[in-house]
């Protein structure tokens, strides 16, 4: 047997797993670093992020939000899609107004959530399992 043969028997709902929970743990632990200090998240959203059009204590308010929330779905394989859309959306923001720099990283970011969103959350998920049990599907 070649490599190549043996290779491609990983599942593919192994990587989609481990694709969901890299990127949701990158989120988390900037989520779990904002609620540790409060202060410091509004004053580095004031003076360093500076995102506009949305006032500091919202876009700290949101941000956090969306990275102690969506992590948890990705993790479960939970409404995993719609999850993808806000990280997307907060990626875009950070690669575009706040760390233009780094773009490689968020560009990587985007690529895991754009698969997950586009191929689903693979067969190890509460969604494939609600899918199976409502609908029937496979």
């Amino acid at each position: 047997m070649e490599l190549t043969d043996l290779l491609s028997r990983v599942p593919l709902s192994a990587l989609q797993f481990l694709m969901r929970l890299s990127i949701g743990a990158v989120f988390w632990q900037s989520g779990m670093t904002k609620i540790a200090s409060w202060q410091t998240t509004i004053v580095l959203f004031r003076d360093e992020y500076a995102v506009p059009v949305l006032p500091t204590e919202l876009a700290a308010t949101l941000a956090t939000m969306i990275e102690l929330s969506c992590p948890v779905l990705l993790l479960f394989g939970l409404a995993t899609r719609l999850a993808t859309l806000p990280m997307l959306g907060m990626t875009f923001v950070i690669g575009v107004f706040v760390y233009p720099e780094q773009w490689t990283e968020h560009l990587m970011w985007a690529t895991i959530l754009l698969f997950i969103l586009l191929r689903g959350p693979g067969a190890l998920s509460l969604d494939r399992v609600i899918a199976k049990n409502l609908f029937g599907w496979k």
